[in-house]
């Protein structure tokens, strides 16, 4: 008799489909997915693919990224981390490596087409955060991350795309302000109405 298939979840945690593929970076290290989802979630982030730091810890933005993106979300560490209503998927699940210039690699293509698919059909999010250009696009299709984040009114309040919370785009934020001004607080007021007292009530249209 053959033994039950694991949960997504759990076989999602033991792929090795990228072995060979991060022993040739330039960080030579070994997959380390990290998984961080449960199916009853209200709030889906999609990220791009986890850092050095989080390949460390083994739990999604534990870097300065994390930071930024908590205080964009308006929410506590323990809110985040709470599996029950936050589901964290990135475009892949393990750190990717550096280049031969330091540089963060893009998240492996196998990933997703490996496993966004069956993971999607297990949540059913009621808020949606875009994080970054690759998650965009999946989502989305093909447009710049800048036009994309511009145009927010057009998936609010169910979806909100952002640009990815490193500290490398300061600049960017300098540059287009209406991001804190205007989509900031309605994405603050969305995760409050899922996270909250209000977790059962549809958010507000946006104007």
């Amino acid at each position: 008799m053959s033994s039950p298939t694991p949960p997504l979840a759990a076989q999602i945690g033991t792929c090795r489909l990228c072995r060979d593929r991060f022993a040739l970076t330039a960080t030579r290290h070994a997959p380390r997915p990290v998984v961080w989802f449960r199916p009853d979630a209200r709030v889906l982030i999609v990220g791009q693919a986890p850092g050095a730091r989080v390949h460390a810890s083994g739990r999604p933005f534990t870097d300065r990224s994390g930071d930024r993106l908590r205080d964009w979300m308006g929410v506590t560490e323990a809110q985040f981390y709470d599996l029950s209503r936050v589901a964290i998927v990135p475009m892949a699940f393990c750190f990717p490596g550096y280049d031969a210039k330091g540089a963060d690699l893009p998240p492996p293509a196998i990933c997703a087409a490996t496993w966004r698919a069956p993971v999607m059909a297990q949540l059913q999010p009621r808020l949606t955060l875009l994080v970054g250009g690759h998650a965009m696009r999946w989502h989305l299709g093909a447009r710049s991350v800048t036009d994309t984040v511009r145009d927010w009114r057009a998936h609010a309040p169910a979806v909100f795309p952002l640009p990815h919370p490193s500290w490398r785009n300061t600049g960017w934020l300098r540059a287009n302000p209406w991001f804190e001004t205007d989509l900031l607080p309605r994405l603050r007021a969305a995760v409050a109405c899922q996270l909250g007292d209000g977790a059962l009530s549809a958010p507000a249209p946006v104007a």
